[in-house]
């Protein structure tokens, strides 16, 4: 009889690369998936008329929350509400202390818009009705629905604020100018539709490789979302921000770090609380909201001049990075 020859045993890439990759693969398609979804959003709302500076206070802000709220649907669809809670946290805080903090490192960032100088109370109202809601550290459907009706008059708020304001606003004049205006609308609608799949692909491959990561370093959900992901999701923030400060258009470098920190607070956690409610560790409301609240208060008093104009320059950058490097240095020393 012939012997059947024996084939080598086939390789298979070691579990803890493969859940990094999955997750660096998850990262790259929610950043391209959003820039895709952004320009698509922007481009069928500018058709169908709306103003730029409407386009950028609303659908802006929520599209460059598209990974963050991607994230929160796929997480909680697994069953971990926990992870979602930590994105939406952890990249409130990003987006202040690395974005922002990175941003006015590389170049001082001056506010002169009036519309921002009226967000920001909304934003820092949204942060203290956030943690009210959190404060028995039960993130239900009821909660939830709570958040998303705040959502609903938040939007209904910029949308007013739009209205009041000129079009000779500094940050309606930067929208104008980098809102695409020449984008047939069916191709708009093909990168709509394009980002928004893209978007799904990679919050389901990003929250697989998190959730696998947390159980191989023994550490919960949370912490991954208050960290890996969290960094990861405001990724597209950093580079918007960057670009804007670098093309002289400050206000729309803080607009769009506003308006995403709005939706993180009311779309993810209510979306994440309609899915799947969830009780939370108590550390979750004394030690992650209070950093939240405080780099929400730093921006607040950073950007809201009473008198005109403000500006945020490089010693006020090295605080925020720092801030923000002292605080995830804490969590994973703990």
């Amino acid at each position: 009889m012939l012997r059947q020859a024996r084939l080598p045993p086939a390789r298979t890439l070691p579990p803890m690369l493969t859940y990094s990759v999955a997750t660096l693969v998850g990262f790259v398609l929610l950043m391209w998936g959003a820039d895709r979804f952004v320009v698509g959003a922007a481009s069928t709302a500018r058709n169908m008329g709306l103003s730029p500076l409407l386009i950028g206070l609303t659908l802006v802000g929520m599209a460059t929350s598209g990974p963050e709220i991607f994230v929160s649907v796929a997480a909680s669809l697994r069953g971990d509400p926990a992870l979602a809670a930590g994105n939406a946290v952890g990249s409130n805080i990003a987006n202040i202390g690395l974005v922002l903090g990175m941003t006015a490192l590389v170049m001082p960032i001056s506010v002169r818009s009036v519309t921002l100088r009226r967000e920001m109370p909304t934003l820092l109202a949204v942060t203290l009705i956030l943690t009210m809601i959190l404060i028995n550290l039960r993130l239900g459907r009821v909660e939830g629905t709570l958040l998303l009706v705040t959502l609903v008059l938040v939007l209904y708020w910029l949308v007013v604020i739009g209205s009041r304001s000129g079009e000779s606003d500094p940050i309606a004049l930067d929208y104008a100018s980098e809102i695409p205006g020449d984008v047939p609308m069916r191709r708009a609608i093909v990168w709509l539709v394009v980002g928004l799949l893209t978007l799904l692909a990679g919050a389901n491959l990003l929250v697989w490789g998190a959730q696998k990561l947390a159980i191989a370093f023994n550490v919960s959900e949370l912490v991954i979302g208050l960290t890996v992901v969290a960094i990861g999701t405001s990724l597209p923030e950093l580079a918007v921000s960057l670009v804007s400060a670098f093309k002289g258009e400050h206000d729309m470098a803080i607009g769009n770090i506003i308006g995403s920190n709005l939706f993180n607070s009311l779309a993810v956690m209510g979306i994440a609380g309609l899915i799947h409610p969830a009780v939370f560790d108590r550390e979750l409301l004394t030690a992650h909201l209070p950093v939240m609240i405080g780099m929400t208060l730093a921006l607040f008093l950073m950007t809201y001049n009473f008198g005109g104009n403000s500006r945020i320059g490089r010693i006020e950058g090295v605080m925020l990075v720092g801030a923000f490097i002292c605080y995830h240095v804490w969590i994973l020393t703990r």
